[in-house]
């Protein structure tokens, strides 16, 4: 199948498009200090947690005091995990566009599959008060040939066979 190659070419494509946005994050922290003291507490917040699940994950003590990033290290870790975040968010949104545009294209097809079978349902009540039309016709037309005879009943039968031949032979 070629949606493999096609994941990693748009996964390619994107971490392509984010380092230009993390590169100007790291821009625009040097130019106003309050997004830079924002992205800093976000990069200082990251180094945190993760630096407790990496002690509990190798069974070190966790109420040890953590040393804080640099700033310069803080601005390039934040810059970071904004891109990450950046390709993850719009990575998610593509999966769940598939996920909505599959589920709507099964929708259509169920939705047909429906309407199908609504209408051999149709066709088949439409046979069926057919088929009893033609029983009530047979019975009258017995009630007929019985109300002639017994000759009556055999010359019904060998005129309507006689049609079927003429019938079959055209």
């Amino acid at each position: 199948m070629a949606v493999l190659p096609l994941v990693k070419l748009g996964t390619l494509v994107l971490r392509t498009v984010c380092k230009p946005i993390a590169n100007r994050l790291k821009k625009e922290a040097g130019y106003h200090p309050k997004f830079r003291n924002f992205i800093i507490s976000i990069a200082q917040a990251n180094h945190r947690f993760t630096t407790r699940i990496q002690r509990r994950i190798y069974g070190k003590a966790t109420d040890v005091l953590i040393r804080p990033l640099d700033q310069d290290k803080a601005v390039q870790a934040a810059a970071d995990l904004l891109g990450e975040l950046f390709v993850f968010s719009v990575a998610g949104a593509a999966v769940i566009y598939e996920v909505q545009r599959n589920a709507r294209s099964e929708a259509r097809k169920e939705e047909l599959r429906r309407q199908e079978i609504q209408a051999i349902k149709t066709r088949s009540e439409e046979l069926s008060r057919e088929i009893e039309l033609l029983e009530q016709k047979l019975h009258e037309m017995e009630k007929l040939a019985r109300g002639r005879g017994l000759i009556g009943f055999f010359n019904f039968r060998l005129s309507n066979a006689g049609e079927d031949l003429k019938s079959k032979s055209n």
